[in-house]
C-alpha cells in the first residue's frame, strides 16, 4: 500500500466509500425535520458535512452561515482537520473567529494565523503505550504523529502529496524526547492498517488500547485518529459552550462520520447528513440532505425562517 493516500478528514480530497460507510446521496427530496427551537450555537463538521465533495463551500452555505451570525447565532466549525488546513473556511468565521480542530485537541483563532487558543495534548507516554498495544493486536500498523507544527510519520505510513512529513522515522523516535519539534504538543496519533476493515480496526483498537487514549475515525480507509483520554469534539465543544453560558439544549450540531457521534449525542438538536455513516444516522432521528445538497444550509434556513 506504499504511496496510497488515506482519505480522511485530515485530507482535502473527495471522500471515497467502500459501500458500507455512507448512505447514498438523496435527490434533494428528503424532508428535513424542523428544529424544536432556535439555537444559540451551531456546531458543524466540515468534510462530508458542510463542504461539498470537491471541498468547496457553496454560495448557499456561505449565505446561510452569514445569516446565522447576523441573527446572533454563534457558528463553530468542529473538525478533525489540523489548523493549517482551515483556510477553506477561514473567511466564513464571523465574530469570535474560533474553530475546534483535531477532533477537539485544539481550539484555534482563525482570525490570527491561525493561533492556538487551547491545546489538549496526547502525552508521549500514552501515545507510546498505544503503539505497543496496536502493534501486538494488529501487526502491520503504521503510525503518524500530528503536532501543532505539522505531521511526522513512519516511512510505511501513506504520505500526503500536499502535506509532506516534517520528519520520517520509526514512531518510537518520533515520540522521543529528542525528536524534531518534541517541544510541541501532540494533537493526534494516527494509525493506518493496509488490510483491516475500518470499523473492525476501530473496535480492535478500542478493545486493546482504550485504557490509554480515545479512538475514532473519519476516513473510509482503516485510518484511526487517536487523542488523549476524554478528548473529543463533544468535550471541547462543551467547554466552549460553558464559557459562553450556552447549555447543550441550545446547541445544534451536524456531522457524518464516527468522530461526530459524541458531538451529535451531546447536542440538544442534532442532524445527521443523508450521506452519513450508519452509526451517525443511528445517533439522531433528525436527518438532513447530503453535503453536496447543502444539508446544513437547508436546516439553518428553516431555523431563520421560523
Amino acid at each position: 500500500m506504499a504511496g496510497v493516500t488515506p482519505a480522511t478528514e485530515q485530507q482535502p480530497e473527495p471522500p471515497a466509500t467502500d459501500g458500507t460507510d455512507a448512505a447514498p446521496a438523496t435527490d434533494g427530496a428528503l424532508a428535513v425535520p424542523a428544529a424544536p427551537t432556535v439555537p444559540r450555537l451551531i456546531a458543524t463538521d466540515l468534510d462530508g458535512t458542510l463542504l461539498h465533495d470537491d471541498k468547496s463551500v457553496s454560495e448557499r452555505t456561505v449565505a446561510a452561515l452569514a445569516a446565522a451570525e447576523a441573527a446572533g447565532i454563534d457558528v463553530f466549525f468542529v473538525t478533525g482537520r489540523p489548523a493549517r488546513w482551515m483556510t477553506v473556511v477561514s473567511d466564513h468565521v464571523h465574530g469570535h473567529g474560533l474553530a475546534i480542530c483535531a477532533n477537539g485537541a485544539a481550539v484555534v483563532d482563525l482570525h490570527q494565523g491561525p493561533r492556538f487558543v487551547r491545546v489538549r495534548p496526547l502525552l508521549p507516554e500514552d501515545a507510546l503505550a498505544v503503539v505497543h498495544a496496536l502493534r501486538a493486536a494488529a501487526p502491520g500498523t503504521a503510525f503518524a504523529v500530528e503536532r501543532t507544527g505539522g505531521i511526522h510519520h513512519e516511512p510505511q505510513y501513506p504520505p500526503l502529496s500536499f502535506d509532506a512529513a516534517l520528519t520520517l522515522g520509526p514512531v518510537e523516535k518520533l515520540l522521543s524526547e529528542d525528536a524534531d519539534q518534541a517541544e510541541q504538543p501532540i494533537l493526534k496519533l494516527l494509525a493506518y492498517h493496509p488490510d483491516l476493515a475500518p470499523d473492525d480496526f476501530l473496535a480492535l483498537a478500542r478493545a486493546s488500547a482504550g485504557a490509554h487514549a480515545s479512538f475514532t475515525r473519519s476516513s473510509p480507509s482503516a485510518l484511526l485518529e487517536i487523542s488523549a483520554l476524554g478528548v473529543s469534539k463533544a468535550s471541547t465543544l462543551e467547554q466552549c459552550c460553558a464559557e459562553r453560558g450556552i447549555t447543550r439544549d441550545q446547541v445544534m450540531a451536524f456531522g457524518d462520520m464516527p468522530n461526530d457521534v459524541e458531538m451529535l449525542t451531546w447536542a440538544g438538536m442534532s442532524y445527521a447528513m443523508a450521506n452519513a455513516h450508519p452509526a451517525v444516522l443511528a445517533a439522531t432521528d433528525r436527518h438532513t440532505l447530503a453535503n453536496n445538497e447543502d444539508g446544513v444550509a437547508a436546516v439553518i434556513e428553516s431555523v431563520l425562517n421560523r
